[in-house]
């Protein structure tokens, strides 16, 4: 016996019934059963209305992160996927595509401070690469206006992974 699945037109439409009480004990027990929807919850009551501070709140636990990063590239390269994969959920709670360029070029910037620069580990190499596609795709689907101001910033660090990683060639990846 399975259970029935419904979509989300169906569960918005039961929910227009429902009274304010009854929406929060609801609230409530999804949060119980799964701590990314508690995350979630919490982001949306207490942080969602300043985005900027999120933000920059989340950069500071990156660098966190980024300063503890093993010599060893196997471990790095581990380590750098549990970043990204921290970056990827609080960028889905933000369901900004601004925030979410933000968040990737402050990635790529302390890959550059922190990562090994003369390693041959290609999955390491790889990290930074498909993050600056990610970024590069973002950027393009953005409104021109919104576009200028993320150019700048993209090409400063495309100049200085240039700069500092001897295997890195910052013409693959120009805007």
């Amino acid at each position: 016996m399975s259970t029935a699945v419904y979509g989300l037109q169906d569960i918005k439409k039961e929910l227009q019934h429902l009274s304010g009480l009854q929406i929060a004990e609801l609230c409530l027990r999804l949060a119980r059963h799964k701590k990314e929807n508690k995350e979630l919850l919490a982001y949306l009551l207490f942080e969602a209305d300043n985005d900027t501070a999120f933000i920059e709140k989340v950069k500071a636990e990156a660098g966190f992160m980024f300063s503890q990063l093993p010599v060893r590239s196997y471990e790095a390269a581990k380590y750098l996927r549990k970043i990204l994969r921290l970056i990827g959920k609080y960028t889905k709670f933000m369901a900004s595509k601004e925030g979410e360029i933000e968040l990737l070029l402050n990635f790529c910037t302390n890959y550059i401070q922190y990562a090994d620069r003369s390693t041959s580990y290609k999955p390491l190499r790889l990290i930074l690469t498909r993050q600056l596609e990610k970024a590069r795709t973002a950027i393009g689907k953005l409104h021109e206006d919104m576009q200028y101001d993320f150019v700048n910033d993209y090409n400063l660090v495309l100049d200085d992974a240039e700069k500092k990683l001897s295997w890195f060639s910052k013409s693959n990846y120009m805007l």
